[in-house]
């Protein structure tokens, strides 16, 4: 072994442990952003059935009790809509990635009865 290459190794090995924090750490990221995404579509899936199953009987409360369940799975409702027996829901949720800064995630989500027990058969 030649006396120039002593300690090579060593540089490469701390090179390769950087390569390999930097790919977990971007495997961190997007595992992170994608459990948000999910946790904010979830929110504003749920909250939709609960402004829905009131929409026809408590159209006032209906919004709010989305809003109430929102805060709960940990996101805001940025917007309810009731017409007629359907409920428009919006959820947001900001996290901060690192190196990216904050992001807005925002879901929406639609419930209402189905229109499929009111269609005749052919």
């Amino acid at each position: 072994m030649s006396r120039k290459d002593r300690g090579s190794a060593t540089l490469w090995g701390v090179a390769l442990m950087g390569l390999l924090m930097a790919a977990a750490l971007a495997v961190a990221m997007v595992g992170s952003a994608r459990v948000a995404r999910h946790r904010v579509y979830d929110a504003a899936d749920l909250s939709a059935l609960a402004a829905a199953e009131l929409a026809l009987v408590d159209p006032e409360g209906a919004c709010a009790r989305a809003a109430s369940l929102a805060k709960e799975n940990g996101v805001e409702l940025s917007g309810c809509t009731i017409t007629g027996a359907v409920a428009d829901v919006r959820t947001t949720l900001t996290i901060t990635l690192p190196g990216l800064g904050p992001r807005t995630l925002t879901g929406r989500s639609r419930a209402g009865p189905s229109e499929m027990g009111l269609r005749t058969p052919p």
